[in-house]
């Protein structure tokens, strides 16, 4: 058993099942928790802010395809414009 450092609820967390750094949510508070130690089971609140870098990274991805997706846009216009010659 754990503890959540947000609402001091119990959580049933397996010592065997879990990892350090593995992330749960409580059941009660529904907060984002990382696995600190197994033995014993200690929990601590995740940061929003390391989510939200995430986030911006996969959309600098999206950034990328989006403009290849535009590049050959382009060039089927190009060759539509022959087939009307």
């Amino acid at each position: 058993m754990a503890t959540c450092p947000e609402c001091d609820a119990e959580i049933e967390v397996d010592e065997f099942d879990v990892d350090k750094g593995d992330l749960v949510s409580c059941p009660d508070c529904g907060s984002n928790l990382e696995v600190t130690s197994i033995a014993p089971v200690e929990l601590e609140t995740v940061d929003d802010v390391d989510e939200d870098e995430d986030d911006l990274e996969d959309d600098g991805v999206d950034e990328d395809e989006d403009e290849d997706d535009e590049d050959e846009d382009e060039e089927v216009d190009e060759t539509s414009g022959d087939w009307d010659e």
